[in-house]
């Protein structure tokens, strides 16, 4: 039996004055190794895809962090802070990626700037820094200290009860996740369901209502080495198995969802 396809998203780059579509190994292998599934880079291309063929051939989507924002002019707002990179040839693929994979009822995970993506395509907003909101932490990373530091779990999110995330944990007790983000959930777009807050009151992930599959969006990091985590190897395992009753649907199977 074929392993599900698995589009995984990615950014643009500069290296040594050439242009490069990239992606963190990190997000790829989580895909193989955590959902058991085959991934396929999805160049930034920011111009129109032929979509139909395209969702032919593949049974997931997932979004990926990236050190780069979504403009803000897609949520009505100026640019806050110009130091910090931008990728619009990301937004104009990602953002209407989003709106194909969920009229298609394809599985959809995403995570950090992926989570970011989905609420604007859908017409939410965010805030641009976090940090310099009254009510909330600074959910940045120490970036003085070694990849290993920077993912370590750091604080606790609560699992709204009987939620998505609740069912594909088995449980409803808090969590404690890593936090790499400046950026954050401000207005939810409609049709979004909190999953997960941090104590601050910050979403920390929320699903789709109105999916007709798998969609599920956390502003953590699970693809980092998923396999010393069991709750991150739980969602990918979720999700890879919605990839899998995709497909047998796609090809005329019976489907099922959690």
């Amino acid at each position: 039996m074929f392993n599900p396809i698995v589009i995984v998203s990615s950014c643009t780059k500069q290296h040594n004055g050439h242009p490069y579509y990239a992606v963190e190994m990190k997000y790829v292998d989580a895909v193989r190794q955590g959902a058991d599934c085959l991934p396929l880079i999805l160049p930034a291309l920011g111009e129109q895809i032929d979509w139909d063929a395209l969702f032919s051939a593949v049974d997931g989507v997932m979004l990926t962090g990236s050190p780069s924002n979504v403009h803000p002019s897609h949520f009505g707002q100026a640019v806050h802070n110009t130091a910090l990179p931008l990728d619009t040839a990301r937004d104009e693929t990602s953002l209407p990626l989003i709106r194909e994979a969920l009229a298609r009822g394809v599985p959809l995970f995403a995570i950090c700037r992926g989570m970011q993506e989905v609420n604007v395509a859908l017409g939410g907003s965010l805030y641009q820094a976090v940090h310099e909101q009254a009510e909330f932490n600074d959910h940045r990373e120490d970036e003085t200290l070694p990849d290993e530091e920077q993912y370590l779990p750091v604080h606790q999110v609560v699992l709204t009860p009987g939620g998505l995330m609740a069912r594909v944990l088995e449980s409803d007790s808090p969590i404690t996740v890593n936090s790499l983000h400046g950026q954050g959930i401000d207005r939810l777009a409609a049709g979004l369901c909190v999953e997960a807050r941090a104590a601050d009151g910050l979403i920390e992930a929320y699903s789709v209502d109105s999916a007709s599959g798998f969609a599920l969006a956390v502003q953590w990091h699970p693809e980092w080495k998923p396999a010393d985590n069991p709750v991150s190897m739980k969602l990918y395992a979720a999700f890879g198995t919605a990839c899998r009753q995709y497909r047998l649907q796609k090809n005329g199977g019976p489907h099922v969802f959690l």
